[in-house]
């Protein structure tokens, strides 16, 4: 329970060595100093930046969009806290046009629910998502807080807590939102649509995007699921769960920590990661600093984690990924079943990458099936080849073929409502 310690202690260490690092780098980027456009003081450079990176302490980054552009004219972006709960804000991404008749064309725009993963990453991580929805929808998104934040007194939250959120900012948002589930979040998302469709509750989202998640783990197994399979939860709570240090406000706070989860995510491709690293520093010996900074936005946004509370960890791995109980008929939420079978107003989109390592093709287009309420017109389902998990959601992959084809489908959904 003291891994959590000895991993801020280790942080603290290496503040001396982070310093030193920034001295040499300020050094040979100094034109003053005699050697600092040679090929050695670039070496040096490059390699000080990346004992500093290895070694820096990452923090939850912005999202950063300050506008998108619709017809060629400029829409000015402005975060807004809608809620907040003890675990969650919810966000919109307010549009302002310049002109009043691009204020009337985006007023009609579909609301848009982006349900982030809570999964070790911050929602930040779907800053692309986000972006290439906003110019032609209302975007909102579940900005899930690090549980190490939130103060003990606050209480707990797991799975059903997630559900329950959902279905509030459902309710919150209105009967013609369309939903968008990235990973982690599409068991949840269906389980959400399932109660308030078997309720008959008006809040029903009008559609639900469901990417790379899940739905029914032993369709197409993969390390994590393999991972999960093998070891018992008794294995989970005694290896990887840890209590808050004292010194931050979610003191005592039982959590699987942000620096474990990361250390998950790098051991699932750990020569890719060490080649992008040498990468980073070829471009920054050759002075290529504009591919150098691409790559260093997105480790700057991969490796900035948060911790998740230790109930919603062991119940996801227990119920999602051993006992399978959503695609078995046995998802219990608060004491009732979980049907899917139920939905039968809430048009379905899956998809899927054909590279995924950590959801693979199967997993969410199980969902299709479950949904068997629904008639054949209202479920779609796309593959994107040549694309792994982040390239389903994020990348030039995303932007130019799997956002079209979701775009397409909340139009077709939001035109058959009014139709």
């Amino acid at each position: 329970m003291f891994l959590y310690h000895v991993h801020d202690w280790q942080q603290a260490c290496l503040a001396p060595v982070r310093m030193a690092a920034e001295a040499a780098q300020a050094a040979c980027h100094n034109p003053l100093f005699p050697v600092a456009y040679s090929p050695a003081a670039r070496v040096i450079a490059a390699g000080a930046e990346m004992i500093e990176r290895t070694h820096w302490p990452y923090s939850k980054p912005p999202f950063g969009i300050a506008s998108v552009k619709l017809r060629g004219q400029k829409l000015a972006i402005e975060e807004e806290i809608v809620t907040e709960k003890p675990f969650c804000r919810l966000l919109r991404f307010r549009r302002t046009a310049e002109n009043s008749e691009l204020a009337e064309l985006i007023s009609h725009d579909p609301r848009v629910l982006v349900i982030a993963p809570l999964a070790g990453h911050h929602a930040t991580l779907l800053r692309d998502t986000v972006r290439a929805m906003l110019p032609e929808h209302d975007v909102y998104i579940t900005d899930w807080l690090d549980a190490r934040m939130v103060p003990l007194a606050a209480g707990r939250f797991d799975l059903e807590d997630y559900i329950s959120y959902l279905m509030d900012f459902f309710r919150l948002l209105g009967p013609e939102l369309h939903v968008m589930a990235v990973c982690q979040p599409s068991v949840p998302a269906l389980c959400a649509a399932a109660l308030l469709a078997e309720d008959e509750d008006p809040a029903q989202p009008r559609s639900m995007t469901l990417m790379g998640g899940p739905i029914d783990a032993r369709a197409a197994p993969t390390l994590v699921t393999e991972f999960a399979e093998v070891h018992s939860l008794g294995w989970y709570k005694s290896t990887v769960i840890q209590a808050v240090p004292f010194y931050y406000p979610g003191a005592y706070r039982l959590v699987l920590p942000g620096f474990l989860q990361l250390q998950g995510f790098m051991c699932m491709n750990p020569g890719r990661h060490a080649g992008d690293q040498f990468k980073i520093f070829q471009m920054l010996v050759r002075g290529d600093d504009e591919a150098a900074d691409f790559h260093r936005k997105f480790y700057d946004e991969y490796l900035a984690v948060m911790d998740v509370t230790a109930e919603y960890y062991l119940q996801t791995v227990e119920r999602v990924f051993q006992t399978h109980d959503l695609p078995k008929g046995n998802f219990r939420w608060k004491g009732r079943t979980a049907r899917p079978e139920a939905i039968r107003r809430t048009a379905l989109l899956v998809v899927e990458g054909e590279m995924d390592d950590i959801s693979a093709p199967g997993q969410t287009r199980a969902a299709l099936d479950l949904c068997r309420g629904l008639p054949m017109p209202m479920k779609q389902y796309h593959l994107q080849i040549g694309v792994g998990h982040f390239g389903v959601f994020s990348g030039r992959r995303w932007r130019n073929s799997v956002q079209p084809v979701v775009r397409d489908f909340i139009r077709r959904q939001q035109a058959a409502a009014f139709s």
